[in-house]
């Protein structure tokens, strides 16, 4: 009967063939890829220097009267000798107008201007960094969103010192989400660790291809070179990745997780909200030059198809050998262990929270909400242009 146990017909070989295959795959995916930017922190450092120049920070808003108030002064306390902060106020209807004049007889380095309601066809968040761009004192810019604060009131400092001594045009950054209870808040914080790990490790790696808009700096020059947001003006998103997506070099882009560099985001009030987001995200993306994007998303196959090929391990002892069963669990808890540990790490590093336990459910569920994004966009994508070139 022992014997039996240890004869593999070509099924059970077939599917362990292919679990251990996918995982070597996810495995490499961890240790080489997304553990990349934890072991670069840990053996280098940017060197801090005297002589920094002057920084425009560019804060969006649109209705945000109530996180103006509650974050907006972490900015104007910044310790940095020479900045600026404008705000631009898309329209709002709420009481961020009145709020941001009362603020600004507060702090004679803070100004605001505005977008018209009226203003159409046109995406109007490009507009109004644009305006706010175009008003901008010095020839450093950083950004970030009104929902967002800095975790350091050495955030200026600390992303602005890769400009000085070196020919550092882009500098990336990242924000992170908060810890909230429940599972939609901890898709959404695993969702924004994954996508700030592929863009800080493929930068890292020579190839930047995206950027988010809640920490990012550019000089005001290169957006002015590149006649600004003028090869998406039919999108009504992509002016922050995107725009990276066109410039971003090797030689040009420099990558910031310090912990003093680090934004970090209010809570998404709900999916509707966030589906918002992934929709803009996913209406950009189709324009990425290069193939980084799919190599990503090469990995979320191949976690999918690891997980299928566990399921099939398990179905198949059934009927015939239990150590098909047997091998394919214990793959799958040593991979979980493995990622638990980088994404542990990753996100103690970046100053989020990383619930490891709801690995499986994240994972499965972040694949669903992708696909889900892919399938909204086939019936509505029309939505995601300004206007149409035909």
């Amino acid at each position: 009967m022992m014997e039996k146990i240890f004869i593999f017909n070509t099924i059970d070989l077939i599917i362990t063939g292919i679990t251990v295959a996918l995982f070597v795959i996810q495995a490499a995916y961890y240790v080489i890829v997304y553990f990349r930017p934890y072991k670069k922190m840990k053996s280098s450092d940017v060197v801090q220097t005297a002589m920094r120049e002057p920084v425009s920070v560019i804060v969006y808003a649109k209705n945000e009267s109530f996180n103006l108030e509650k974050y907006l002064p972490s900015l104007l306390a910044q310790d940095y000798p020479e900045y600026e902060v404008i705000v631009i106020n898309d329209g709002s209807t709420d009481e961020s107008d009145n709020l941001l004049k009362i603020m600004e007889g507060k702090y004679p380095h803070l100004y605001h201007t505005f977008i018209p309601q009226e203003s159409k066809y046109i995406s109007r968040k490009k507009l109004a960094l644009t305006v706010g761009i175009k008003a901008a004192k010095y020839g450093l810019l950083l950004f970030t969103e009104a929902n967002c604060k800095p975790l350091s009131k050495r955030w200026i400092a600390t992303m602005a010192r890769h400009y000085t001594g070196g020919d550092a045009e882009i500098v990336l950054g990242f924000c992170a989400y908060r810890k909230y209870k429940g599972f939609f808040h901890k898709l959404v914080g695993y969702d924004n660790l994954m996508s700030g790990l592929q863009y800080l490790t493929s930068a890292l790696a020579g190839s930047p291809y995206t950027g988010n808009g809640r920490n990012l700096s550019y000089r005001k020059a290169l957006f002015f070179e590149h006649k600004g947001y003028h090869k998406s003006l039919n999108l009504h998103a992509g002016d922050d990745d995107l725009f990276i997506n066109e410039l971003a070099t090797k030689e040009n882009t420099r990558i910031e997780y310090a912990q003093d560099s680090i934004t970090e985001m209010a809570a998404i009030d709900c999916f509707a909200v966030w589906k918002e987001m992934k929709i803009s995200r996913a209406a950009t993306q189709r324009y990425y030059r290069g193939k980084t994007l799919l190599f990503f998303r090469m990995e979320r196959a191949s976690c999918l198809l690891f997980l299928s090929a566990v399921v099939a391990a398990i179905a198949a002892s059934v009927f015939h050998n239990p150590l098909v069963a047997v091998a394919a669990v214990l793959l799958y808890l040593v991979l979980f262990a493995v990622k638990a540990v980088v994404l542990h790490k990753s996100a103690t590093m970046l100053r989020q929270k990383m619930w490891v336990v709801w690995l499986p459910l994240l994972e499965i569920a972040q694949s669903a909400v992708h696909i889900y994004i892919h399938i909204y966009r086939l019936f509505w994508g029309k939505k995601d242009y300004t206007f149409n070139i035909k």
